[in-house]
């Protein structure tokens, strides 16, 4: 049936942009692209046995020829102190490469949940929360935990907040079932203690609840966040003052739960919201970014474009001048707006899928990825998962099958050769494309979707990054794979990445690998110029990575 239902999907894709569906509302004379179905080349990870829906972790330890399945191990990568010596700004040149064939995917481990609470649909984070070398302290040298919202049905995602070892899939602890686990949590050190907490979103009454690193509740906000559904929550210094703000759709609270400003914007978007912060007008400190509209860190605002729908923002720099742009995708399709509001380029839909409500507004990723020195995006649009040049032009498509929701996608370079390979995770399974759209491997899934994604971080400090992805029932799911599967070379070639991963909207300088939240965030446009997507490391800290 899958099948049936992906070439069907290929064909009226095909149709369409064979009729020139959209084309006068392009205003860019479109090269020729390279369309690769989902269900192309490339290595094939089998779907693994669900087994017990409440067993605490499933973990595959056999030894193999090219070594044991698991690296626990925590060699020497290269850090140069157990605490973060660097801002994220990535100045130092990368030089660790992998060889071109390090696509031998294999499932390191998988965990099939706790209690009866068996799927996942927001994103897994990763930080340091647990000391694991019993030193009596929290550091870098200690393994990475992995922070996921386990539910057990879609009916009112009631669920809880469990940490597990990065490097095993074991459970460090669990919170009672009070979590809405459909809205994305974020993670930062949020009371200058040095260590991270943990904020989510409260099932029932949506009230924010934070939780200490080790599980304790915190504090509760002290008014709800109206039920506006699906959406993530962000972590930022607005205004420089060492105090992190939390950003939640059109609410900023404080870092002890009080709700400090309401913004003026009346609407949301679409299935949710990823609110982020950047400095737009480079006055020193953030502005809150909606999408078509911007606010200064004080509430007043900064921009409205009414002519433009509500969507999810990505902040970059997407031509040739200093300034940051604002890409948005709205209903309509693919907006960009200058730092300042104006439209830069409007409601493009390159693919030929109709606005049809619900097929383009879905976060998207931005990295060089064909290695020209120059940033592009990734996003999906219905069945079809593509990647742009800035100027909106296509660059490859491929076939995905992800009809019921708004999921994003990310990005990584694991070759460190200058490209970076894009990856998406639809209904039943994730794609990791190479520079022409290839799927370079698959990994067995299953979703509902809302607006998750697959992330990547070095989850165990082996100094090779490791693939993350979740699974849930889905809606039209033909299989159930395990809630969460952590993915690695089979010969752990891939270079090294962050062992951090914060929020949905992270873009490597919101956060400092040791989860604090710089007062003074780096512009990440002038330096990485990525969103949503991981970034390498060397000798302890980021490094911009070569041009290919």
């Amino acid at each position: 049936m899958r099948d049936v239902r992906r070439a069907i999907l290929a064909t009226a894709f095909l149709l369409a942009t064979a009729c020139g569906d959209d084309g006068a509302e392009n205003p860019f004379d479109l090269p020729a692209t390279e369309t690769s179905t989902a269900s192309g080349s490339g290595s094939t990870i089998p779907s693994p046995s669900t087994g017990s829906a409440t067993a605490d972790t499933t973990v595959d330890t056999t030894a193999t020829s090219d070594g044991p399945l698991l690296d626990v191990g925590i060699p020497d990568v290269g850090t140069a102190s157990c605490e973060v010596t660097d801002d994220g700004s990535g100045v130092v040149p990368c030089i660790d490469s992998a060889p071109p064939d390090s696509f031998e995917p294999d499932v390191q481990w998988q965990w099939q949940g706790v209690d009866g609470m068996d799927q996942i649909i927001t994103i897994p984070l990763v930080a340091n929360l647990t000391d694991d070398d019993g030193n009596g302290t929290i550091d870098l040298c200690d393994t990475p935990d992995v922070v996921v919202q386990p539910f057990s049905n879609y009916a009112n995602f009631l669920g809880a907040i469990v940490v597990l070892d990065g490097a095993t899939g074991q459970v460090h602890w669990s919170s009672d079932p009070i979590i809405d686990a459909s809205f994305t949590p974020a993670l930062g050190d949020i009371d200058g203690d040095g260590l991270p907490e943990i904020i989510a979103v409260r099932h029932g009454v949506q009230y924010l609840v934070a939780f200490e690193h080790d599980g304790t509740q915190k504090w509760q906000s002290d008014q709800p966040w109206p039920d506006f559904g699906y959406s993530a929550l962000a972590l930022a210094d607005l205004d420089g003052d060492d105090e992190v703000e939390i950003l939640a759709d059109v609410y900023v609270y404080g870092s002890g739960g009080l709700r400090e400003l309401q913004l003026s914007e009346t609407t949301i978007t679409g299935w949710g919201n990823a609110t982020t912060a950047a400095d737009l007008d480079g006055d020193g400190d953030l502005e809150i970014v909606l999408g078509r509209s911007a606010f200064h860190h004080d509430g007043t605002l900064y921009y409205r474009n009414d002519s433009v729908p509500t969507g999810y923002p990505q902040v970059a720099n997407l031509d040739g001048d200093p300034e940051p742009e604002v890409l948005v995708q709205t209903y309509d399709g693919l907006t960009v707006l200058e730092h300042d509001g104006t439209i830069k380029l409007a409601a493009l839909r390159p693919t030929g899928v109709p606005a049809d409500g619900t097929s383009w507004i879905r976060p998207a990723t931005v990295h060089d990825f064909d290695g020209d020195g120059t940033a592009g995006w990734a996003t999906s649009s219905g069945p079809v998962y593509a990647q742009y040049e800035p100027n909106g032009s296509l660059s490859w498509t491929a076939m995905v099958e992800d009809v019921t929701g708004s999921a994003a996608g990310t990005a990584f370079d694991f070759l460190g050769d200058g490209v970076a390979e894009a990856m998406y995770a639809d209904e039943y399974e994730l794609f990791v494309y190479d520079g022409d759209g290839t799927p370079l491997l698959t990994v067995p899934r299953s979703s509902g979707t809302l607006q998750e994604y697959p992330v990547v971080a070095d989850v165990d400090g082996d100094g090779s990054a490791e693939i993350l992805v979740v699974s849930n029932e889905g809606w039209f799911a033909d299989q159930t794979a395990p809630a969460l599967q952590v993915i690695r070379d089979v010969q752990d070639r891939w270079i090294p990445a962050r062992r951090i991963w914060n929020q949905h909207t992270y873009h490597v300088t919101n956060v400092r690998e040791d989860g604090t939240i710089p007062a003074i965030e780096p512009r990440h446009w002038e330096l990485l110029n990525t969103f949503r997507t991981q970034a390498q490391i060397q000798a302890g800290g980021v490094c911009q990575p070569p041009v290919g």
